[in-house]
């Protein structure tokens, strides 16, 4: 007996990389591909795998919000979490939503393979490779702490505001907004931008960023 799976991920390559390594399991049988959120519900409907590993991301919405369909009206259905972003904030949320799994996509495609597993056998049991230590985190938060000002300008950080317009949304002088970003650099232990919007995410401050970041 083998287990069906689909594979929903937007970039071919990964959905090629994939399902090569269920490919190579004897235990696994992929039931097949879909490249957004429209084709990955129709083929839930159509070919009811038994898993479905699904990328956060794709290019008509969020993986979540497929994944808490799929939990709602198929409570069996093992479900894997693929993210580009793995902090806190995501794996909590592919826990909110009812996941069986959360896994990075940097981590090699076994650990995805194991992950499906654990969903085939225990869907309704969520499983991560950082889940006890982000625990810890939620119950005692040891992250940098950020003033609400200083998360405003990280937001905009984020979306790829510059100085200049950073300081107009938030009605404060450039000098001043130069300063939130100067201590949201300290704190974040960054030297630039792209250092600062990247720790902040595997800080769990923020969940993702916009193209122009």
């Amino acid at each position: 007996m083998t287990t069906s799976v689909l594979l929903i991920d937007d970039h071919d390559l990964i959905r090629q990389g994939l399902r090569r390594a269920f490919e190579r399991a004897d235990d696994f049988t992929v039931a097949g591909e879909a490249a957004n959120l429209g084709q990955g519900e129709q083929q839930v409907a159509s070919l009811k795998p038994q898993v479905v590993v699904i990328d956060v991301r794709l290019p008509d919405g969020s993986g979540l919000d497929l994944v808490r369909k799929m939990r709602q009206h198929v409570a069996g259905l093992g479900i894997v979490v693929l993210t580009m972003y793995a902090g806190d904030e995501q794996l909590f949320a592919a826990l909110d939503a009812g996941a069986s799994a959360f896994v990075p996509k940097d981590a090699p495609a076994d650990d995805v393979v194991s992950a499906a597993r654990h969903a085939a056998v225990s869907p309704r049991s969520f499983t991560a490779p950082d889940l006890a230590e982000a625990m810890q985190r939620r119950l005692k938060p040891t992250g940098p702490q950020l003033s609400p000002r200083e998360r405003e300008v990280l937001d905009l950080l984020a979306e790829g505001l510059g100085v200049a317009a950073i300081a107009r949304k938030l009605y404060i002088s450039e000098s001043t907004a130069k300063t939130h970003i100067s201590k949201i650099y300290d704190k974040l232990g960054a030297a630039n931008r792209a250092q600062a919007i990247m720790n902040a995410i595997r800080a769990g401050l923020i969940t993702s960023t916009s193209p122009s970041a």
